[in-house]
C-alpha cells in the first residue's frame, strides 16, 4: 500500500509478462540504440531477448471520500482479435485481489480509464447471464468523448464490451477534454478536468486520441498515473521511441517529453502502468533525457 498523504493507493496486478522486443515495440529506436540500453535496463524491465516485461495492472485509490479505480487491466471473457493471448481469459484473480485490499466491487465510487484498450479498460464490464453489465455497479465511469468516438471507429469490440454497456446502464459520465485536428497541427488540447477533490484528469494525445494522464493530490503529495504514454523505463531515456500503435507517434512523443519534463521538475510520483514492480517511482532529469528511479519499496 502507498500513502499520498491522507490517500492510500494500493497496486492490483493481473499479470506480468515477456511482450515485444524493444526494437519491434518502438519502430523508431535502432538496434545500436537498444543494445547501449540494455545494461540499464536488463533484467528487471527487459529480458535477454530483449523483449520488454510488462505488468498489466490498475491502482485502487482510497480518498477520505471515494473509492477510484484507476484502469481496469483486461478482465475475461473479451474479444481480442490484435492480441489473442488476451482473449476469452477466464482467471478472475484480479478481482480477488481487489477484494484482498479490503473493498468490494459495490465500494468504487469512480472509474477512471487513461484511455480505452483493451488492457486498461478490461474489467470496466464482465458478463452476466449472457449479457455484459458494469462490474461497479455503483461507480460513475469518466470517459472522454473522443476517446469514446475513436473506441466506436477503430476498436469496435472494445466498444460493444467495454463501453457501451456502461453507457447503457447509465453509469457513464462522457467530459469534453484533449483537442487534436487539422485547425490545430500544434496539437494544443483543452484544460485538465477535475473529477472529485484531489483528483483530476491531464489530456495527454497521441497513443490514442483521448489519452489523459490521471493526477492524485493530497497534503501537498503528488502522484500521476500516466497510462500507455510510457510501456516502458526505455522511453524515459529516449522519449522520442514511440510505440507502433500509437495513434500519432510525434504527437505522443510531444506529451510524453512535457510531462516526464513536468515529472523530474516537480518531483511527483509516478504510478507506472506496465512498469514490471516495482512499478512505482520517480524522473529524474539524464543529460537531454530523463531516467526512472523506481521504489524498491512497493
Amino acid at each position: 500500500m502507498i500513502k499520498l498523504g491522507a490517500f492510500q493507493i494500493h497496486r492490483i496486478l493481473e499479470m506480468e509478462l515477456p511482450f515485444l522486443e524493444l526494437e519491434v515495440m518502438f519502430p523508431n529506436a535502432t538496434l545500436a540504440e537498444v543494445e547501449a540500453l540494455l545494461p540499464q535496463l536488463q533484467p528487471w524491465c527487459v529480458d535477454g531477448d530483449r523483449r520488454m516485461l510488462i505488468a498489466v495492472q490498475s491502482y485502487l485509490v482510497q480518498t477520505p471520500r471515494d473509492l477510484i479505480l484507476l484502469d481496469t487491466c483486461v478482465g475475461c471473457g473479451k474479444t481480442n482479435d490484435r492480441f489473442p493471448f488476451w482473449a476469452d481469459r477466464d482467471d478472475r484473480s484480479w478481482l480477488d485481489r481487489l477484494q484482498a485490499t479490503g473493498h468490494r466491487a459495490e465500494d468504487v465510487t469512480f472509474v477512471l480509464c487513461s484511455h480505452l484498450h483493451s488492457d486498461h479498460s478490461g474489467w470496466n464490464t464482465q458478463k452476466r447471464d449472457g449479457r455484459w453489465v458494469p462490474t461497479f455497479p455503483n461507480a460513475t465511469y469518466v470517459f472522454s468523448k473522443r476517446e469514446v468516438q475513436y473506441a466506436m471507429d477503430h476498436e469496435p469490440e472494445i466498444y460493444a464490451e467495454n463501453v457501451l454497456p456502461v453507457i447503457e446502464a447509465g453509469h457513464a459520465r462522457l467530459i469534453d477534454i484533449g483537442h487534436h485536428g487539422p485547425e490545430d497541427a500544434s496539437g494544443v488540447v483543452s484544460g485538465d478536468a477535475k473529477i472529485t477533490e484531489g483528483v483530476w484528469l491531464q489530456p495527454t494525445p497521441g497513443h490514442t486520441p483521448g489519452h489523459v494522464a490521471i493526477h492524485l493530490e493530497s497534503e501537498g503529495q503528488h502522484a500521476v498515473m500516466w497510462g500507455d504514454l510510457c510501456h516502458s523505463p526505455a522511453q524515459c531515456f529516449h522519449p522520442d521511441w514511440s510505440y507502433r500503435r500509437d495513434w500519432d507517434g510525434e504527437l505522443s512523443a510531444q506529451s510524453r517529453r512535457a510531462l516526464l519534463g513536468d515529472c523530474a521538475q516537480s518531483g511527483h510520483m509516478v504510478l507506472s502502468s506496465h512498469f514490471p514492480p516495482p512499478s512505482v517511482g520517480r524522473i529524474a532529469a539524464a543529460g537531454g533525457a530523463f531516467r526512472f528511479d523506481y521504489d524498491k519499496t512497493d
